[in-house]
């Protein structure tokens, strides 16, 4: 039996019914569909894109098998000519997007579908579900990075995902980002991310005297591969370093070396700062400190603002909840239908028609000073990078997946290479948003579109 996240009956049930009307009707036409987001978050100056290899994949493995058709069939809702045809249903279609990893603005067409009506429609809602929540995990861990630039940061975020599949989502879509790995296991089998481990409080409590545990927890993983690292919160944090310094040496000489303490409570400048100089007195000025508990980028700044000696950071709920904007206005909507460019007019939902590219422009400094989005066909404008690129024709990929770690190094490469006000946690005013502007040509077809009567 299929995977729920692989089932095409993971969808809306209007896709379905749409199918059906439109095989009765004969409507077999070419349709392009184009994925974009209406508006930024307030919180939000950019987005950073994830979930197309994943999205590509879905594409590529779509069908119903019999099970999930006689499942349809029983339901009374679809005939049985309807389910005979389904059965044979492939994605044969075309697929242009940007590049994982890429920072885009709204309105700006991140992947574009063009196949055969009845297939692109029924994709709609399972890529709107696999791009959109790892693009918000990505632009959250984004923000993170760029609050703390030089730190360690890692996916502390599984236990409070939404589900399995969001916590692995997390885990790539975070060091996409930046982020130095994931505590989630699977997601170093599945991405071959770096898994971190710490310890919890419960290994320290179930011990008579906390050194005990401390002592036994190194000995259990001499040898081994991986740092050691000990948390020392669990009933007072001072007296647990001074413990620390104590039982260092004798460690060491079994073949123990303590690589890192975590921090999970309390006031964390404090604590970090007492610990620091604890060790630092007592000679272990090679351990490092690393924090978590509630922390999110607007926390991170104000930890290294306050320039608390921590060294990494675990980034749990917030991030794979991405908490302050757990939801983007992401949107499929059709474009064109059998070579006929098609506009929604509904209010404040409006679309702009037609297939369509997203340059970006660069200065003479080659930092990007503009984005323009234009009809597909339209020239391209000078200094201009086409973002939209073609990554499968006939229902197949053009090239295998693109490794993890060149995709996280061009995520870097674009973060770096943003304006300076939009790398800010704060949202910047208009006049220093990054400017995104319509061809005229695409904005005269829409006009051309308008006057005519529906």
């Amino acid at each position: 039996m299929k995977q729920a996240a692989d089932s095409a009956l993971l969808t809306d049930l209007y896709q379905l019914t749409m199918l059906q009307a439109y095989y009765d009707e004969g409507l077999d036409g070419s349709a392009v569909f184009e994925l974009f987001v209406r508006a930024l978050p307030a919180q939000r100056n950019f987005l950073l894109l994830a979930g197309i290899e994943q999205a590509l994949a879905f594409l590529e493995q779509l069908r119903f098998d019999p099970g999930e058709l006689d499942w349809l069939r029983a339901t009374g809702r679809f005939r049985t000519d309807f389910l005979d045809w389904l059965s044979e249903l492939r994605f044969t279609g075309e697929v242009h997007a940007m590049r994982e990893g890429t920072v885009f603005f709204a309105n700006e067409p991140v992947l574009r579908v063009q196949a055969p009506i009845a297939q692109a429609q029924l994709v709609e809602s399972r890529l709107l579900n696999l791009i959109h929540y790892a693009t918000l995990v990505a632009s959250k861990a984004a923000r993170c990075r760029l609050a703390a630039p030089d730190s360690l940061l890692v996916d502390f975020g599984l236990r409070h995902a939404h589900g399995a599949e969001a916590g692995l989502v997390a885990a790539r879509s975070s060091y996409l980002a930046g982020f130095a790995g994931s505590a989630t296991v699977l997601a170093g089998q599945h991405y071959g991310i770096p898994v971190f481990g710490t310890m919890a409080h419960s290994y320290i409590e179930v011990h008579e005297l906390e050194v005990q545990a401390f002592r036994a927890y190194a000995d259990s993983l001499t040898g081994l591969r991986g740092p050691l690292m000990l948390l020392i919160d669990t009933y007072d944090t001072e007296a647990a370093a001074r413990k620390i310094v104590a039982l260092a040496p004798a460690l060491e000489r079994r073949g123990a070396r303590i690589a890192s303490v975590r921090l999970d409570s309390g006031d964390l400048v404090a604590h970090a700062r007492l610990v620091r100089t604890i060790f630092d007195q007592g000679g272990l000025q090679e351990i490092s400190i690393f924090a978590s508990g509630s922390l999110d980028e607007w926390r991170l700044r104000q930890l290294l603002q306050a320039s608390a000696p921590i060294d990494g950071f675990g980034v749990g709920t917030a991030l794979s909840t991405s908490a302050d904007a757990p939801a983007l206005d992401a949107v499929y909507k059709l474009q064109s239908y059998a070579g006929k460019p098609r506009r929604k007019r509904s209010e404040g939902k409006a679309t702009w028609p037609g297939a369509k590219q997203v340059w970006r422009c660069s200065g003479p400094d080659g930092r990007p000073e503009r984005d323009l989005v234009a009809l597909a066909d339209e020239a391209a404008p000078a200094g201009g990078l086409a973002l939209l690129q073609p990554v499968m024709r006939a229902g197949r990929r053009l090239a295998p997946p693109e490794p993890l770690d060149a995709l996280r190094a061009h995520a870097a490469a674009q973060l770096a290479a943003l304006p300076g006000p939009l790398r800010g946690l704060d949202a910047v005013a208009a006049a220093q948003a990054y400017p995104v502007a319509i061809s005229d040509p695409l904005q005269q077809l829409a006009a051309s579109l308008d006057r005519q009567s529906h």
